[in-house]
């Protein structure tokens, strides 16, 4: 993926305006007012800065505002927040992971942020006994590798691919191109779209991650070739974005899909208001609430919740309940997590012995006049 410097240092200053991050990815906001009386922590491990910093922006503003809401109310014993930027990528993810297992006063990670990144990192989680609740990891194996800490607050590719399938079918697709990032949530959520299209797909193809400008001429061609009158991909919105503009550039007319890794306003900057417009966006991300949105905008300084704020706000928020229930060991805290059960601000929040929410409900987004819409669930 390319960005403008312009974009870049955007993202950059964004990134600093959520926490002021060190040259080793790190944040730690430990220094409690109360002097470190308690000392408890929990961490985020996720993207700040990179190509989808935009993303894990949104979390770390999610997890803030659950955070200020419960330090308010325990002035004397506050808990605190360790930032690990991994800037999404599973090869930075596994050092990070070992410095919040390290750190024996975090009992809790919200994260990680992406699949690829939990993948790289679960079995180690799950070895130091520290549970993780991610509010936007999908891949449907994560749950199938015998962890005993990891958690989602979020339907996987299995409820969302079909999903995406049926709602792409519903608007009148017949002939379907679908191409996959070569990621873990790429090719997974790719894979369960294909599987459901079946006999509908028309063509399929691959790109690396981040470096969709070096292919996207050619796939530009395949797709036109292929006589596809829309397209999926399985990826994040750097790259869609992208590929959306340079379709709708080459004259390309059919129905524009993307998953919950597009779901961002970045996508609407990378592909331009024209490549952006009637484009499909599925997630299993519930849209914010009023009285979420007003929550969020109080604790970030007016800044408006993205695609998974109000996720990550559960997420910590199962965290922070089971601290303030007492669980303030990593293993009485696990414990706490999985046997919860509380209405959350996206979904009631119970867990599966595997780790994944027994709630599970996908979204569809549109993009209209430059703007990603309100979702709606797809019946």
């Amino acid at each position: 993926m390319t960005f403008s410097s312009k974009a870049v240092t955007g993202l950059m200053l964004a990134g600093l305006a959520t926490a002021s991050l060190s040259a080793c990815g790190t944040t730690d906001s430990s220094k409690n007012a109360d002097g470190g009386k308690c000392g408890y922590k929990i961490g985020f491990l996720g993207a700040q800065t990179g190509p989808n910093g935009n993303l894990g922006l949104n979390m770390t503003g999610g997890i803030k505002t659950a955070l200020d809401a419960y330090n308010k109310d325990h002035a004397d014993c506050k808990v605190s927040l360790v930032i690990k930027d991994s800037q999404g990528s599973q090869d930075q993810a596994p050092p990070l992971a070992k410095s919040l297992i390290d750190d024996s006063k975090i009992i809790g990670v919200v994260g990680p942020g992406f699949s690829g990144e939990s993948a790289a990192t679960g079995d180690a989680f799950s070895q130091a006994g520290l549970v993780t609740v991610s509010p936007s990891a999908t891949n449907v194996d994560l749950t199938k590798n015998g962890w005993k800490t990891f958690h989602r607050v979020l339907a996987n590719d299995d409820a969302q691919g079909p999903a995406a399938a049926k709602y792409l079918q519903q608007q009148g697709a017949k002939k379907v191109f679908v191409l996959d990032d070569s990621e873990d949530y790429g090719t997974g959520l790719a894979g369960a779209v294909k599987k459901a299209l079946g006999s509908a797909v028309v063509g399929t193809d691959s790109y690396e991650k981040d470096k969709i400008a070096d292919v996207v001429s050619g796939l530009v061609t395949k797709i036109k070739g292929s006589g596809a009158d829309s397209v999926f991909v399985g990826g994040y919105y750097g790259d869609s974005g992208l590929l959306a503009k340079k379709l709708r550039q080459a004259a390309w007319k059919g129905i524009f899909e993307s998953g919950d890794g597009s779901e961002d306003p970045g996508f609407v900057d990378q592909a331009g208001a024209a490549g952006a417009e009637g484009a499909i966006l599925t997630a299993a991300a519930a849209p914010a609430t009023a009285d979420f949105t007003s929550k969020y905008e109080a604790a970030n300084g007016g800044k408006a919740p993205g695609l998974y704020s109000a996720e990550a706000y559960d997420a910590a928020t199962a965290l922070l309940n089971g601290i303030d229930s007492g669980a303030t060991t990593r293993s009485a805290l696990l414990d706490y997590v999985n046997s919860y059960d509380k209405p959350g601000v996206t979904k009631q929040i119970k867990f599966t012995k595997t780790g994944e929410v027994t709630t599970q409900t996908i979204y569809a987004y549109t993009v209209k006049d430059g703007k990603i819409q309100p979702g709606t669930p797809i019946k």
